[in-house]
């Protein structure tokens, strides 16, 4: 499915959004068409999978109540910052924030990346313990397994 190719009407019906705003984003370099771009008329805008996965972070962003200006540094965020798989990220909507995590970091991308939390996986610190309690008490690490 990724190597396919979707005009601007099928990006639109997939994403659920009007030719409209589709052309919007277009002109206004939010989201632009990868795979051929407008050069005048009677040319026609073809998007990629990735395209389409963008369109729809927007879209949903927009339901959420993010205002596009916002939605607008979010983007510029994500596409400094992350890599090739958009979708290995996470973002988290509160209010007019929008969070990206990835791993440990927790970051306010509408306020231009500022660290906004730390995140402390449990199963690492499970981890990090049952690791020293092995290199330094191996007996007791023996006696716990069995």
């Amino acid at each position: 499915m990724s190597d396919k190719t979707f005009s601007g009407t099928q990006a639109a019906d997939i994403v659920g959004i009007s030719y409209r705003q589709l052309d919007y984003w277009a002109r206004t370099d939010l989201v632009r068409p990868a795979v051929n771009d407008a050069k005048g008329s009677g040319t026609r805008r073809h998007y990629s999978y990735r395209n389409l996965l963008e369109l729809r972070m927007v879209k949903s962003l927009l339901d959420a109540g993010i205002r596009l200006e916002s939605v607008r540094d979010v983007f510029a965020y994500l596409r400094s910052h992350v890599d090739d798989d958009i979708t290995s990220a996470h973002l988290v909507i509160e209010g007019a924030s929008v969070i990206l995590c990835r791993g440990d970091d927790l970051i306010d991308v509408v306020r231009r990346g500022q660290g906004v939390l730390n995140l402390l996986p449990l199963a690492q610190v499970k981890d990090q313990v049952d690791d020293k309690i092995v290199a330094l008490y191996p007996d007791l690490a023996l006696r716990r397994v069995s």
